[in-house]
């Protein structure tokens, strides 16, 4: 009986997984995905590392509107690394009335840089080729 369970709750998953347009090792991937990583993700020069993590909007940037255009803010995060957030607007809804204090809860690509690291891919892949990622902010989940 026990084989036949695990058959079904790996039907639900893939089930799952295709209903939300994730690519079929997302579980892995988000499975390492925690703060600690972005911290040694930073130290330690890595990028291309999927992050979900979360912090306290201290800065509000202006649109980057060369190419895709791109929400930007800064986050700092519960251990005092602050993160670039580039959030795509051309393929995922923009973050309306963002301010600085606000929460904001991120899972997306990290790519290193000195002054903290740039979190983008922050909404879903319309060509299904990579991992899809959101923000979340007052409830709303944008991706």
């Amino acid at each position: 009986m026990k084989p036949f369970l695990h058959l079904i709750a790996a039907a639900l998953a893939a089930a799952y997984i295709y209903s939300q347009n994730l690519p079929l090792d997302w579980f892995s991937v988000r499975a390492q995905s925690t703060p600690a990583t972005l911290h040694q993700a930073f130290d330690q020069s890595l990028s291309n590392i999927q992050i979900a993590d979360e912090g306290i909007v201290i800065k509000i940037l202006d649109d980057d509107l060369k190419g895709s255009r791109h929400q930007r803010f800064i986050l700092k995060l519960a251990h005092g690394q602050t993160v670039l957030i580039a959030h795509n607007i051309d393929l995922s809804e923009r973050i309306q009335g963002l301010k600085k204090g606000d929460h904001v809860a991120f899972y997306g690509e990290y790519e290193w840089n000195p002054k903290g690291g740039v979190i983008h891919w922050t909404h879903r892949d319309p060509a299904r080729r990579h991992i899809g990622g959101w923000l979340k902010h007052q409830g709303n989940t944008y991706q």
